[in-house]
């Protein structure tokens, strides 16, 4: 008899201990995370904070998602997901349409912008004024012949000599051995797959260039809606985030193994070499992973709508906030 009771009560114990845990599951709450292009190493902390349990410490069921092309602020800003990944200027340019989108920055990936225009070494581009009589390419974005116009005009040069390509540009390696003579790229991932092709380049950080563009790039975004009727959920991703993103600057070589995991298409050479050198650029001189400061948004801001890449003035304070972010 009390073997038999003590069957039934393991038999309790195991159904309750599963009741638990269905329950535990149950009130997990489910987000979506848009990405803003294919997985890379600008996302690697978010795919530690899945692999490591970030975010089911926070009670978070996480889904990472790529999206559809250029529509990762429209469905953010309909709440039609959580959060996504975008960028200061992509942020800027919605709220300042003519249909505003509700979106808000509510942390920045990277702390200094690590763009630039970028060319072999053969083509002899040392300066902007070296882009007379050259070719660019690009995705034929306002903001790259913005980019380009300002920096030839600041140093001086003619931009009325640039010949703008965008329809036989692939990616920076083998356009610029084809069809152009120089690009704007995020050195962090293209300046690194050159190096990885013994391509030797010449390359222009754009703050370099005007320190007005030295803008954050990519950042994490939700909606205002989020914001307001979700903190907590807000507040509780950010934390498992910035987990992730802290553990990629301590420990680069492990961490880029989330990301290969996630996207074993990726060339396991170049996202090494460029997690190692994002792990310097993550935080860099900021107190804490994610901050943003506001005369980044002003200024930056005020470079858009003065070149005409935005077609009203940024409320940059609205813009951004660094609430959510744990202390």
């Amino acid at each position: 008899m009390k073997k038999i009771l003590a069957i039934v009560s393991a038999a309790v114990l195991m159904v309750s201990g599963c009741g638990q845990g269905a329950v535990r599951e149950s009130e997990k709450t489910k987000v979506t995370v848009i990405l803003d292009w294919v997985p890379n190493t600008n996302h690697t902390g978010l795919y530690v904070a899945q692999d490591k349990g970030y975010f089911e410490e926070e009670g978070l069921e996480v889904d990472i998602i790529q999206p559809a092309e250029d529509t990762t602020l429209d469905v953010i800003g309909s709440d039609g997901a959580e959060f996504g990944i975008s960028f200061q200027e992509t942020v800027s340019a919605a709220r300042t349409a003519a249909r505003p989108l509700p979106v808000v920055a509510i942390a920045a990936v990277i702390q200094h912008n690590t763009s630039g225009f970028a060319a072999p070494v053969s083509k002899n581009i040392k300066t902007p004024k070296d882009f007379e009589g050259k070719k660019y390419g690009g995705w034929g974005t306002p903001i790259e012949e913005g980019f380009v116009r300002n920096a030839m005009e600041r140093a001086g040069a003619d931009s009325s000599k640039v010949t703008f390509i965008t329809d036989s540009f692939t990616d920076f390696v083998s356009s610029v051995q084809r069809d152009i003579d120089f690009s704007w790229i995020y050195y962090g991932w293209a300046g690194i797959a050159a190096e990885e092709e013994g391509l030797e380049i010449d390359f222009l950080k754009l703050q370099d260039l005007n320190p007005d563009l030295d803008f954050y790039t990519p950042v994490i975004v939700t909606s205002e809606n989020m914001t307001k009727e979700n903190p907590e959920t807000v507040k509780k991703f950010l934390r498992a985030v910035s987990k992730g993103y802290s553990d990629c600057i301590d420990d680069p070589e492990g961490s880029v193994q989330s990301l290969l995991k996630h996207a074993p298409e990726t060339d396991a050479d170049i996202a090494l070499k460029s997690q190692k050198y994002l792990a310097d650029e993550y935080r860099a001189d900021a107190t804490r992973w994610g901050e943003m400061k506001q005369e980044v948004w002003d200024d930056f801001g005020g470079f858009l709508f003065e070149n005409n890449i935005i077609e009203n003035e940024l409320d940059a304070a609205s813009a951004f906030t660094n609430e959510f972010l744990p202390q």
